[in-house]
């Protein structure tokens, strides 16, 4: 099966158009504000409606309320949901409560935090293993990886995807390393924090697909 890819954190047409022509199985939208990739609803609004058919709109959220949910959801046509910073139990309720695809991620520095991410086992539909960033700090598009070796043999609780420190030069071995079925990039395609380059998206999505 060829990998997965997401371009996360898009925010204008131009990004957007190069992810979807580089063959991006999955457009990430950040609803955070604090984020440098932040998207108003309107925007979010804007940018939906070029995102054809075959390709997953995916909304990112740090703990969000179901206010904030439900107004991304509608404004972005979200078909999955990115939680970070977010207990099982109420990834559990989000899941139930909006009938979306939705995935869980898990901030990664040590060997505990990977078993710390069987408790989201029956409550999320998919991990995404994340590096942990430092404390204050954004929950990821920090440029982080962590250690790869990690995931050796570990029997995945859920279907998973590989974030944290992605970048056209190293996707490629990533997947060869972790077998990951689904890998995730933001800051790894950026010129500058929040502001994607075109042609890092293209290099990356042909080295994830090569």
């Amino acid at each position: 099966m060829p990998t997965a890819t997401k371009i996360c954190g898009l925010t204008t047409p131009e990004t957007l158009a190069a992810a979807l022509r580089g063959g991006a199985s999955h457009v990430g939208f950040v609803f955070f504000p604090p984020s440098p990739r932040h998207l108003g609803l309107d925007a979010a609004a804007g940018l939906a409606g070029q995102v054809p058919g075959e390709a997953t709109r995916v909304g990112v959220f740090v703990d969000p309320d179901d206010a904030t949910l439900d107004a991304a959801i509608a404004a972005a046509r979200l078909d999955a949901i990115q939680l970070h910073q977010t207990a099982p139990e109420r990834v559990a309720a989000i899941r139930a409560r909006v009938r979306r695809e939705t995935w869980a991620a898990v901030a990664i520095k040590t060997r505990a935090d990977l078993d710390d991410a069987r408790r989201y086992a029956g409550a999320a539909d998919r991990l995404l293993y994340d590096a942990k960033t430092p404390p204050g700090g954004l929950p990821g598009g920090m440029g982080l990886r962590f250690d790869w070796a990690m995931l050796d043999g570990l029997r995945h609780p859920l279907p998973w995807a590989l974030s944290g420190g992605l970048d056209p030069a190293n996707v490629r071995e990533a997947i060869a390393r972790t077998g990951a079925p689904l890998v995730d990039v933001s800051s790894g395609v950026e010129s500058a924090p929040g502001v994607k380059d075109m042609d890092k998206i293209g290099a990356f999505l042909k080295a994830a697909q090569s």
